[in-house]
């Protein structure tokens, strides 16, 4: 399975750090919605379980929206993660959008005129 990742996205994402060493971050001060000011493009974040959710994930895309994908249900079927990934790609070839993994078990699928850079910004520097 991780070779299917890492064919798709290249190299290999593994950390050494464990879950134990991460803080659950309280963010919600920082958050405004505002309701009232429509936007041209959208980060939608999905979780996919089955097949059957593609379609409205594609159309998401289709619509100009990033989307952020938790593929973790579905990583322990091999086929599943490789037709999702698949159908995915398609769907970015034919907007001419991207696709990268971020970390093990998220993918990020930007649509036309959004590109995903590879390199992490590290203390100011690429």
């Amino acid at each position: 399975m991780a070779n299917i990742v890492n064919k798709l996205f290249g190299g290999s994402s593994k950390s050494s750090t464990t879950e134990d060493e991460y803080t659950e971050l309280d963010l919600t001060k920082y958050e405004e919605v505002m309701d009232d000011e429509p936007a041209e493009t959208y980060i939608r974040v999905a979780e996919l379980t089955n097949l059957n959710e593609l379609t409205s994930l594609k159309k998401e895309i289709y619509d100009g929206n990033i989307v952020m994908i938790d593929i973790s249900n579905i990583k322990v079927d091999k086929l599943l993660l490789d037709r999702a990934l698949k159908d995915l790609k398609e769907v970015v070839m034919d907007v001419h959008g991207d696709i990268a993994g971020i970390k093990e078990d998220q993918v990020l699928v930007t649509p036309t005129g959004i590109k995903i850079d590879r390199s992490k910004i590290i203390g100011g520097r690429y």
